[in-house]
């Protein structure tokens, strides 16, 4: 079987991003049945409805790649106890104009991790409310708050410690079931 196409959402922009190497740890963990395509979007305007008409070049770009994918990844930071602005901001662009999203009915899956203690937990819960009116299918079970510790993950994904990359697998082994079941539909 061919392996899944899934477009990834990094919502951070740092150059060391965390969330960026949890992405990295899930890709290794997929191993051959998924390939990752990271998507860009540090380039994309803000979005306005007055632009709908001549909508932007990056914002069909994204929507292509999304389009383009078997399910979708979002691995998230958490700002003030929500979702980055440059998350939300390729979430609305790649939804309109309204009638015209690249999400629709595609599986997805919510992950995140920040060095507070509870994780990325608030921002995962608002982006679930945004991704399922978007009308995601987002994977409910597990759910993955993870605080972020030096070490925690090596900057090319590797995960040491035995414990966080069991939990990690057993993420990425439901998620890819979760893509499959949409697949069969």
């Amino acid at each position: 079987m061919e392996p899944y196409r899934i477009a990834v959402f990094v919502g951070s922009l740092r150059k060391e991003s965390h969330n960026r190497r949890l992405a990295l740890a899930l890709e290794k963990l997929a191993g051959e049945r998924a390939r990752f395509d990271y998507l860009r979007i540090d380039d994309i305007p803000l979005y306005n409805q007055d632009r709908d008409s001549d909508f932007p070049a990056q914002g069909t770009r994204l929507k292509n790649e999304i389009r383009q994918a078997d399910a979708v990844l979002f691995v998230t930071a958490e700002y003030n106890r929500s979702i980055p602005g440059v998350l939300k901001n390729a979430i609305d662009t790649a939804s309109r104009p309204y009638g015209d999203g690249a999400f629709d009915g595609k599986p997805a899956a919510v992950i995140g991790t920040s060095p507070g203690a509870a994780g990325t937990a608030m921002a995962q819960q608002h982006l679930r409310n945004v991704l399922v009116f978007v009308n995601l299918s987002v994977m409910a079970q597990p759910e993955a708050f993870l605080q972020y510790k030096e070490g925690l993950i090596e900057a090319d994904g590797s995960v040491a410690n035995d414990g966080t990359r069991r939990f990690l697998q057993g993420y990425v082994d439901r998620f890819l079931d979760w893509v499959g079941t949409h697949r069969q539909r």
